[in-house]
């Protein structure tokens, strides 16, 4: 609770709440208004779901708050993760409102109230704003007040509330009653309880014969187009996708070379004895521009990122280390001073304030806080009690309750008043003195001080590594000599084999809404491009981040089934695999002993299971792998003392033999009702996420976030 830097009381507090409440709308209207000028006369449909019209206002107003989760402003990746999320949670409450509505299920004031005034259940928003600062605990009756003003609200005013606060807790309440209704669909019968414990203690042990496909060379197997096409149309539900783009492109780097590198060392290198010479090093470092600010401040030795600390630490006062590299930077470190610090400290004031925290407005003129701060001096001095002066008189109510006390570690340091940090942590023990700060007068008390170590004050002189103009327009140009030369798909590989440049050709398919392309995590510009663009056709140089781009469409992928070449990167192991399997199989028979199975290929009659390890329940066959088939196969009663046909597994062909079903003792009682519980948690997972993609699937979406994005 850093009241020493941003006091405010607790009427403050709530005022303020209710505001921030409040004005939203206001702050919505004015972004309505802008974006009405924004989208005049053209199309702000995002997308529409079952009929219902996602408006870009919509969704940036939503954007805007998932943001605001990750403390502000995001950037990069991020950014379209966060879109994503904010998509998927329009899609689920469209398709999830019908649904409520089909069932009849409601939410009542009743259960608002309910939930709006429970310290356990209350939206956070409202526990930020109504949280008394003194005892932590959620002020109900001031919740209860605000809620009394908002039905009063009109308009935007309300709308904003029912945006930010009622609709989202409203749906939350909404969600859980129909989860529920489906966790109750989700039965988990003795029968089946009866079952999976059976399956658990019952095991098998049992012979086999393993020939791996890797007998057969690849080379030897020949996976044509049409053995790829047959595969996926007997598994089109698996291998169905949306419509995309298949692309290759070309990047040219802009990043600094080894010229930028040397030019931003001799910048560095240049200035190091004038640094080590002059005075004033907070100037020297602001004058000459370094890209790491000074900072008026001691740090712990422990606490120092600079790689080469314990040099800077055995650098005599005013000396100087570097250059080095430090991420982007060649840095030089000026030792200024050495002293021994605290790690921590218990301190406690009485503050009289001479300015709103807030506002800056004056509250009490300086002349008459100094005296009063003065007085409060003299009658500590005198015997007076320090925890009731504070009572009366300190404008802190974070520390007003606690005799004026604070704990803080050096980690707060900058975070304080200037003045105030100096007091508390280069001072010492035991001492009291009277500090003026922006909020007014402290008088100030150092009551312990604990874990010192040597901690430093260093000015740091940096210059970043930045590629130069003639590296920047070297790269700019080559990317355009190639956009210009090569207009086509075969310009474009002539031109990258002449020139022995390195052309990432992507094989998935690309899909509108992808933001990432191979190794570029920010590609949505290319990605729009190829949308817009024919097969075969080439791009302009894009700037992304440091490099230009140079991309070609090689394919336009329809919705559907995949072509033959689009997905043999996907199962063309999957197809040789079942080939070889075929050829296997034809050379052992269909009915063969696991000696001329082993024999046929060399291979030796294995035994399994002796561990009691191999349950129907399992996963992995110790010795074999993943094999469901196998397991399956192990466990038939058909199998028991006889040979099994042939099993095309995972790895390889086997053949098995069950010699003997056995059991192991029962589990406890406690187990067995653990593993009820499990599944049956379980079962209700798995039926909430089956229900939803089933709703997803079946409804009508339409998505036109790549006209906007």
């Amino acid at each position: 609770m850093q009241i020493i830097q941003n006091i405010r009381d607790k009427g403050a507090a709530i005022v303020i709440g209710v505001i921030a409440l409040s004005l939203i709308g206001f702050i919505m209207m004015d972004a309505q208004q802008g974006g009405a000028q924004l989208f005049s006369g053209s199309q702000t449909k995002l997308g529409e779901v079952n009929g219902h019209k996602i408006d870009y206002r919509e969704f940036q107003d939503k954007y805007k708050q998932a943001e605001e989760q990750y403390g502000g402003r995001i950037s990069g990746a991020q950014v379209y993760s966060v879109r994503q999320s904010v998509w998927d949670q329009l899609v689920a409450e469209y398709i999830l409102e019908d649904e409520f509505e089909k069932l009849g299920l409601t939410f009542t004031p009743k259960e608002l109230s309910s939930i709006l005034f429970n310290e356990e259940t209350a939206p956070y928003a409202l526990k930020q704003a109504f949280t008394d600062k003194n005892t932590g605990r959620y002020d109900i009756e001031q919740a209860r007040q605000w809620w009394t003003n908002v039905k009063k609200m009109k308009d935007d005013q309300r709308l904003a509330v029912d945006q930010q606060i009622i609709q989202p807790t409203k749906l939350q309440a909404l969600y859980t009653k129909y989860g529920s209704l489906i966790a109750a669909s989700a039965y988990y019968p003795t029968w089946m309880q009866q079952k999976d414990n059976n399956e658990a203690i019952n095991f098998a042990t049992f012979s086999y014969v393993n020939i791996p496909y890797t007998v057969i060379s690849d080379s030897a197997v020949q996976v044509t187009d049409k053995d790829i096409t047959d595969y996926i149309s007997k598994r089109k539900s698996q291998f169905e996708q949306e419509a995309g783009r298949q692309i290759a492109y070309v990047a040219f780097s802009a990043t600094p070379n080894g010229a930028d590198t040397a030019r931003a060392i001799d910048a560095v290198s240049s200035l190091k004895e004038s640094f080590k010479a002059d005075t004033n090093a907070k100037v020297f470092v602001s004058r000459n521009m370094s890209a790491i600010n000074f900072a008026d401040e001691f740090v712990p030795r422990s606490k120092i990122t600079a790689t080469p600390k314990d040099s800077i630490a055995a650098l005599p006062i005013g000396g100087v280390y570097g250059p080095y590299l430090d991420g982007k930077n060649f840095v030089l470190a000026k030792l200024l001073a050495v002293r021994q610090l605290p790690d921590s400290i218990k301190c406690r004031h009485i503050l009289i304030a001479t300015a709103d925290p807030q506002s800056g407005e004056v509250k009490l003129a300086d002349s008459i806080a100094k005296k009063r701060i003065d007085s409060i001096q003299a009658a500590i001095a005198g015997g007076a009690n320090f925890a009731a002066l504070t009572t009366q008189y300190s404008d802190d109510p974070g520390s007003k309750d606690k005799g004026g006390e604070y704990d803080f570690s050096m980690a707060n340091f900058s975070t304080l008043a200037k003045e105030f940090a100096e007091t508390v942590f280069y001072g010492s023990t035991g001492d009291k003195k009277v500090v003026k700060t922006q909020f007014g007068y402290h008088y100030i008390e150092v009551l312990n001080q604990k874990n010192f170590e040597p901690s430093l004050k260093v000015a740091y002189l940096a210059k970043e590594v930045i590629a130069s103009d003639e590296t920047v327009n070297g790269a700019s140009a080559q990317a355009t000599k190639l956009s210009g030369e090569a207009r086509n798909l075969k310009a474009f590989d002539e031109y990258v084999k002449k020139n022995g440049l390195r052309k990432v050709d992507l094989p998935n398919v690309i899909k509108e809404n992808d933001h990432m392309l191979g190794g570029i995590q920010d590609a949505r510009e290319v990605i729009k491009w190829a949308f817009d663009a024919k097969q075969g056709d080439v791009s302009e140089p894009l700037s992304i981040g440091e490099q230009f781009v140079v991309a070609t469409v090689t394919g336009v992928i329809p919705k559907g089934l995949p072509d033959a070449k689009t997905a043999r990167p996907l199962v063309e192991f999957q197809v040789r695999a079942q080939k070889k399997a075929d050829m296997i199989i034809q050379k052992i028979g269909k009915t063969p002993t696991l000696a001329a199975a082993a024999q046929a290929y060399n291979q030796q009659v294995q035994a399994g299971g002796a561990d009691s390890s191999v349950v129907f329940a399992a996963q992995f066959i110790n010795g074999i792998g993943q094999e469901p088939k196998v397991l399956g196969a192990i466990f038939n009663k058909a199998n028991q003392g006889k040979v099994s046909a042939p099993i095309a597994g995972n790895s390889g062909v086997f053949v098995v033999q069950t010699n003997q079903l056995a059991s192991k003792p029962a589990e406890p009682a406690d187990v067995l009702a653990q593993r009820a519980a499990d599944k049956g948690r379980t079962m209700i997972q798995q039926s909430i996420y089956a229900w939803f993609e089933a709703l997803k699937k079946l409804a009508d979406i339409t998505d036109l976030r790549s006209k906007f994005f």
